[in-house]
């Protein structure tokens, strides 16, 4: 670590090591030799003029980079690529002549993303799967808990602590479908020409379409994949960019709504997020346990969705066959998308391995406003016994007035139950015994039962290799 110049935060302080590495400089070029090995041998196998030899030479030298070497080549040069192919030459000088034969730059740029991009990818399936599994065992664990509801963060009717958090887990499944259709469909760009008409490699072959044509096929199936973009200009669609970073804006999205709510939940002291036993929470106020974690995941979150409006208006002005304008902001953009999701998974995993739920704080919560929530089975137990319900619902209606005024005005309880009880109009009825929270959460624990086994458990059972391990520590 320099301590005198500019570090990313995201690699110095909250993505895992694991990401950081995919988007490395030697991850990078690395990749580019492999590709450039790819397309000599393929070149090989269809007939051109290369030696075993000279791929034995490249493939002796490919992860050994002289990165000082590159860099100067580059500043004479402007050019990084051909930076990179020089650099290579002097350790390779009998395969010299055949580095990058035929092939633009974006042949190893673009395939290289792809392949960085397919990394990242399982990389985030992987830690949302872990996710989506520890939060359904805490789904489990408080699935009959009652709790109050909220709409406009108002009390609402009751549900449970379970039950709202399959609602977060709900968010995570849609997500994972959408990520799962990116890994699904994703393309190589494969080789294509400067302008994406293959015209110099037509050249090569002499003419012959069949062998330009496999040799697309063949250098797509050497570096793992199955389909190629159909047709491409000098670069492949910057719509698949933009859709994988709207895949990861929605990831983004579902764990800043998750941060969010458990920020709200921890300030009614209801849910906690884990707070570590020297972990300070406030330079001033000794007594704070600040939400943290959850803070930061709504800062990485939003920075991360941030990120799409660059990725959509980069695809928007690519001109004709390209234009490198697309260049700058897409080194930036890509990989700090991922390294922030990265970050964002990690962190709630974390969260959910040990969030702390306080029942007592949220049946007092809970019962301040159970008598509002009862006031309809209070109304139908009137009228079971021989009640009018007109003027029942008058007066329970004036009644919640008067209470509520004083919940508000005064900071009294709410004393709606013993108003009830004092009038004639509910004379012999057992108002207390509709005070129990379990008669107002309908079906939210079937509903819990029902969500994990057709919905959670084929993802445990599809992801079954990659639900070991504890959740990561998170870094200050």
């Amino acid at each position: 670590m320099s301590h005198d110049i500019y570090e990313n935060p995201l690699i110095t302080r909250y993505a895992s090591r694991e990401m950081a590495g995919i988007w490395s400089a030697q991850k990078k070029h690395s990749t580019w030799r492999r590709l450039w090995i790819a397309l000599a041998e393929s070149q090989q196998e269809l007939g051109l003029p290369i030696t075993d030899e000279q791929l034995s030479e490249m493939q002796a030298t490919v992860d050994d980079i002289d990165f000082t070497l590159a860099a100067k080549f580059e500043l004479e040069r402007r050019h990084d690529v051909m930076a990179h192919v020089e650099t290579w030459a002097t350790q390779c000088p009998k395969a010299k002549p055949i580095i990058h034969l035929g092939a633009t730059s974006c042949y190893v740029t673009d395939n290289s993303e792809l392949i960085q991009i397919k990394e990242s990818l399982l990389v985030v399936r992987r830690r949302l799967v872990q996710v989506i599994d520890q939060l359904a065992k805490f789904v489990v664990e408080y699935r009959d808990l009652p709790c109050l509801g909220f709409t406009h963060l108002q009390a609402a009717q009751p549900t449970t602590v379970g039950k709202r958090a399959t609602l977060w887990c709900w968010d995570l499944l849609l997500d994972l479908e959408e990520l799962e259709h990116r890994i699904d469909t994703i393309r190589f760009r494969g080789v294509k020409g400067t302008t994406g008409t293959q015209a110099t490699f037509l050249s090569l072959f002499e003419g012959d379409h069949g062998k330009v044509e496999q040799l697309d096929q063949l250098v797509t199936q050497k570096m793992g994949f199955t389909d190629r973009h159909a047709v491409t200009g000098q670069t492949y669609s910057r719509k698949f960019d933009s859709q994988v970073m709207a895949t990861l804006n929605g990831l983004a999205q579902s764990c800043h709504k998750v941060g969010s709510d458990i920020r709200i939940l921890q300030h009614k002291k209801e849910l906690e997020e884990p707070f570590e036993k020297k972990q300070i929470g406030s330079s001033a106020m000794a007594y704070k346990r600040n939400p943290m974690r959850s803070e930061r995941l709504c800062a990485l979150s939003r920075f991360a969705m941030s990120l799409q409006a660059g990725t959509d208006n980069t695809m928007a002005t690519q001109w004709m066959e390209r234009t490198l304008d697309d260049s700058a902001i897409r080194r930036l953009a890509v990989p700090q998308a991922f390294l922030a999701i990265d970050a964002c998974l990690i962190l709630y995993r974390n969260i959910t391995d040990g969030m702390v739920v306080y029942p007592k704080t949220i049946e007092k919560h809970l019962n301040e406003e159970l008598p509002f929530m009862a006031t309809e089975e209070i109304l139908m137990a009137g009228v079971r016994a021989g009640g009018d319900r007109q003027d029942l619902h008058e007066v329970i209606r004036v009644h919640s007035q008067a209470a509520a005024a004083e919940v508000k005005q005064n900071a009294l309880p709410n004393d709606l139950i013993e108003r009830l009880q004092k009038d004639e109009a509910f004379a012999g009825i057992d108002l207390a015994g509709t005070l129990d929270a379990k008669k107002y959460i309908g079906r939210a624990p079937e509903q819990v039962d029902a969500f994990i086994a057709e919905q959670v458990e084929p993802v445990r059972a599809r992801y079954a290799e990659d639900l070991a391990g504890a959740a990561e520590a998170v870094r200050v």
